[in-house]
């Protein structure tokens, strides 16, 4: 029995294990995340479960790098007729939105949108993209040429929920193997998982809880290098015995290094401190944004397989690849057919207004919205292929509901530019794409 056969053993009869909501269905094997084999079944019909989505069903295998072929594309200048066009969509609210569309469909002519790329704001739930860029640059700066050690860090290496979790109330989907049960709750102190299934949590149900815990082993990855995983004593002296300030220039090494050493400007986008109120109150951080621009670049470089190596930006893919319920920007029906890599946030808050009731999504003092998608459409073809990232600020009205709005217009319009016969025709042409 392999020492992972044995981890999953262990993970079996550990009571009331969690799932998360991303990676293609057949990855249980290589990585012991539980969910998705519950997820599988659900889609076999062997289990009662929401089915997928035809853009869902890729296999791992085919969740891989685009333009590892094309490495030197960076962003073009924006097309100005293709910005127009993308401007014109956002109708009356387009000084709300800051906006960038890469359509890639044809990676040897790309084609680039772009409206207020500059505009800065909190993005949300989508800092923890530098958070998964922090965790696989420590990993490669760890171990440059085992791959196999940065496997066995990130799926072997057992994770329990502890004080940093509080307070969340994202929900993540929990599965016991050995009754099948089956319930959807936020994290709660002493549930256990792989730091890849944290990982997993934390980008694709978004969970607060569970990006505090990645950010807790980040950092302390950062500081006992290859003797890491440490025992839990020394993980709670280390906590208790390094002063604050000490804690907070980790965090702030572990978080913002990796973006200089990976070509994005910090003055651009940063993840500066973590996402629970506990998490914060122990370690110090400071602020958070980003612009459309630097999510822009994020995502290209994850795609030429140049955010930290192949190996991470891989990986990264298939962490964010739509593998279940389908949020804002990515729940367009539109995007049912496509394949989905997806991460999302909002962040709103609300004044004394008269005749206005502040609910979620409508603040009238803040509403922000951020939404990074890469889209290959159709799943089983993928003729079409671009990325999106769109930052709003529209208040009073439903931000999800324009995200999703949006996603349909833009996708018409990758539509009309590569129509399926075109696009068939231009792909034949370009081997160097999977």
């Amino acid at each position: 029995m392999t020492p992972l056969h044995i981890t999953l053993l262990i993970f079996c009869l550990l009571p009331l294990p969690i799932l998360g909501n991303a990676y293609p269905l057949d990855g249980y094997q290589a990585t012991g995340i539980r969910r998705i084999e519950a997820a599988r079944l659900a889609q076999d019909g062997v289990l009662r479960g929401r089915k997928q989505p035809p853009g869902a069903l890729l296999s791992t295998e085919q969740v891989d790098l685009r333009l590892l072929g094309y490495p030197d594309i960076d962003l073009p200048a924006p097309n100005m007729t293709f910005t127009r066009q993308v401007v014109h969509l956002l109708g009356d609210h387009a000084e709300r939105y800051g906006v960038a569309v890469l359509d890639l469909s044809d990676p040897d002519h790309p084609r680039y949108a772009e409206h207020r790329g500059d505009w800065q704001q909190n993005v949300g739930s989508v800092g923890k993209l530098m958070v998964a860029l922090g965790l696989f640059q420590s990993l490669a700066d760890i171990y440059p040429d085992d791959l196999e050690a940065r496997r066995r860090i990130l799926w072997q290496t057992v994770v329990t929920a502890d004080a940093f979790i509080q307070f969340d109330h994202h929900k993540v989907r929990l599965w016991n193997p050995e009754s099948g049960a089956l319930s959807f709750r936020p994290l709660r102190a002493g549930d256990r998982g792989s730091l890849g299934e944290y990982l997993d949590w934390m980008l694709s149900a978004s969970s607060n809880a569970a990006a505090s815990m990645v950010m807790k082993h980040l950092m302390l990855l950062v500081h006992f290098g290859k003797a890491y995983p440490v025992s839990e004593a020394d993980r709670a002296r280390f906590f208790q015995v390094t002063p604050k300030a000490k804690l907070g220039q980790l965090l702030a090494s572990a978080l913002q290094e990796p973006i200089t050493r990976n070509g994005l400007r910090l003055e651009r986008i940063r993840q500066g401190s973590f996402f629970t109120r506990e998490g914060k109150r122990r370690v110090p951080g400071t602020s958070s944004y980003a612009t459309p621009r630097e999510l822009m670049r994020l995502c290209l470089k994850m795609e030429q397989g140049k955010l930290v190596d192949a190996f991470s930006s891989r990986e990264l893919k298939r962490l964010l690849y739509m593998t279940e319920r389908r949020i804002r920007y990515a729940s367009s029906p539109a995007l049912m057919p496509a394949a989905v890599y997806f991460k999302s946030g909002s962040l709103y808050s609300c004044k004394p207004e008269q005749g206005v009731r502040c609910k979620k999504y409508h603040g009238n003092l803040k509403n922000y919205m951020t939404s990074v998608a890469l889209v290959e459409s159709p799943a089983a073809t993928r003729q079409q292929f671009y990325m999106t990232t769109l930052l709003s600020n529209v208040l009073r009205q439903n931000a999800a509901v324009g995200h999703q709005t949006l996603a349909t217009r833009i996708h018409r319009l990758i539509g009309t530019l590569h129509p399926p016969a075109r696009a068939a025709s231009e792909q034949s042409g370009h081997p160097k794409t999977q």
